[in-house]
């Protein structure tokens, strides 16, 4: 179906229906990254305000799929939601813009990713202090990784260089995309073994946390704590890479 840009009201209509199933799958991509108290229910009405607000703005005439434009407004409008709870504390903020700041330091004095350990000394706390940190701040990455590098309506975000959205999309997304995904890419070869290994299990082949755990035969808070590193990783170089 062709979506003119003068839509009528059941245009807007059938660009919801037709794509319900998009809150589902971002719902549940999302719902092990949230807080307890968040459950799928307030995910999914949270992502169907940005799909109505996405058929409300969608602009046909600028050549963007809706889908794509649908994903941003969807996620959006979930962390916009868990903004509004206010289920991280200023404290909590700040606990992880003190890693990413010593991670930065450690980096250009070591010319490489910190260990574990060596972030610990730099921080002067002990490695399971370290860790435990880490394990507070790991719902913080859901919202660094899925916010976009520009902040535009249809800017790359982290988590699209680690899916494969290229089908239909035009050739200077494919480019950008291919651009950013060979930064990520870069990256992700500088991360642990074990970072490399939960990031793949989790965004490549979408298993559950604890099914990561399970493989890597560690507990599901480890597994919280190196996803949350890894993700820590990848904002503060692909930022620095493209900026």
């Amino acid at each position: 179906m062709v979506y003119t840009p003068h839509k009528l009201p059941e245009d807007r209509t059938t660009l919801i229906t037709d794509h319900l199933t998009l809150v589902d799958i971002i719902a549940g991509r999302m719902v092990t990254q949230v807080p307890s108290f968040m459950n799928r229910d307030d995910i999914k009405s949270a992502g169907m305000m940005g799909l109505i607000d996405a058929a409300n703005k969608f602009q046909p005439e600028k050549n963007i799929l809706f889908k794509t434009f649908a994903e941003y407004r969807i996620r959006g409008a979930i962390l916009d939601e868990m903004r509004k709870l206010d289920w991280f504390s200023r404290s909590l903020r700040e606990k992880q813009s003190s890693i990413n700041r010593c991670m930065i330091e450690l980096e250009r004095e070591l010319g490489r990713s910190p260990e574990e350990h060596e972030m610990a000394n730099k921080l002067e706390i002990s490695l399971e202090e370290y860790q435990n940190l880490l394990g507070q701040v790991s719902h913080l990455g859901c919202v660094s990784l899925n916010e976009t590098l520009d902040h535009s309506d249809t800017g790359r975000s982290f988590q699209d260089a680690l899916i494969d959205t290229r089908k239909g999309s035009s050739p200077v997304s494919i480019l950008e995309q291919h651009e950013l995904t060979h930064i990520i890419a870069e990256i992700l070869e500088q991360l642990s073994e074990k970072e490399r290994l939960v990031v793949s299990l989790y965004y490549y082949e979408e298993l559950t946390q604890k099914e990561i755990a399970e493989v890597l035969e560690v507990s599901e808070g480890r597994v919280s704590q190196l996803h949350s590193q890894a993700l820590i990783k990848l904002k503060t170089k692909a930022q620095n890479a493209i900026h």
